[in-house]
């Protein structure tokens, strides 16, 4: 990066995250905090008002902004596309956004960048995974709530319950994000009924209702991680046939740690709570599988393996 790219990533890097050490910048664009200082004396002389807090680093001083900036062909596409995307999978405030933010980013293009941009827009498409209605009014609801820093009250429909059965349950939530994964949407929210951080799909979701109960989120939370390593504690190992090693690979569930190819086959390691998070997966996959660990899982297999062949023989 030269100096001139350089000068104008800082005062970007500066008003986007408002306070940053000179450390920090140094570490950021991999320079000395010496040729920092010399940067930030560099702006100030060319009318940047950069004003330095003690203790804190450097700041833009309140008011100022950049002036309207330029944009490549790539990074005028991508946002297009991130609007778009927005657009389709948000509810209708979100996509009125998107639209919006689409019709400034284009206004400011000059007629040549904006032709390649709409050309590249027609050559790539991005299919949205169709959203009820219900799961669109509680996405709009469950927003509310992250931005208000309340608790949610809703009825979950739970898959697997301790026992294995399916039940319902009303449940108390802090909801801390959302998460959007393989094309569905899920609330990452520390649970009351369970003390702790459950991931809740939105289409199980029925009857939310925000409380006038606020919460604190923990500062050291992330949607990369949302659950805890100590949450999923419980390892399974399994074996594939190497002729289906590519497909599970395309098609691989949420809790896959690792998979490595091996001789005999990919071996795949998974991290769940229970093994009926991945039994119905591990089904799917017939006698192209074979469970390495545990032997209870083993034994769980085999039990719905003879459910199932005993089903044919009664329909027969």
């Amino acid at each position: 990066m030269n100096r001139t790219d350089r000068l104008l990533a800082i005062v970007l890097e500066l008003q986007r995250k408002g306070k940053r050490r000179a450390e920090d910048l140094a570490a950021t664009f991999e320079i000395s905090k010496r040729t920092v200082y010399r940067d930030v004396q560099a702006l100030c002389e060319a009318g940047v008002p950069v004003v330095a807090l003690p203790g804190q680093g450097y700041a833009l001083m309140d008011g100022y902004f950049l002036p309207p900036l330029s944009f490549s062909t790539d990074e005028a596409t991508m946002l297009l596309l991130g609007s778009e995307f927005v657009a389709e999978h948000f509810d209708s405030q979100y996509k009125a956004a998107a639209h919006s933010a689409s019709r400034k980013i284009e206004a400011v293009l000059s007629d040549k960048l904006r032709e390649e941009v709409n050309y590249l827009q027609n050559s790539i498409a991005l299919v949205p995974m169709s959203v009820g209605y219900g799961e669109s009014e509680i996405l709009r609801r469950i927003r509310r709530a992250i931005i208000e820093r309340k608790t949610v009250q809703f009825l979950y429909h739970t898959r697997f319950s301790a026992d294995g059965s399916s039940q319902h349950n009303n449940r108390d939530a802090d909801p801390y994000g959302l998460l959007h994964y393989a094309g569905i949407w899920y609330l990452v929210a520390h649970c009351h009924l369970r003390n702790a951080l459950r991931n809740f799909r939105l289409e199980r979701i029925a009857d939310l209702k925000i409380l006038e109960k606020p919460f604190t989120r923990p500062t050291n939370f992330s949607l990369e991680s949302p659950v805890p390593d100590n949450q999923r504690n419980l390892t399974i190992r399994a074996l594939f046939d190497p002729e289906i090693a590519d497909w599970v690979k395309e098609a691989k569930t949420f809790f896959v740690e690792d998979m490595n190819d091996t001789p005999e086959g990919l071996l795949v390691s998974l991290r769940v709570r229970t093994e009926n998070e991945v039994v119905n997966w591990l089904l799917s996959w017939g006698g192209k599988v074979k469970v390495l660990e545990p032997r209870s899982l083993q034994k769980r297999l085999i039990s719905e393996a003879k459910k199932i062949l005993d089903n044919l023989k009664n329909a027969k």
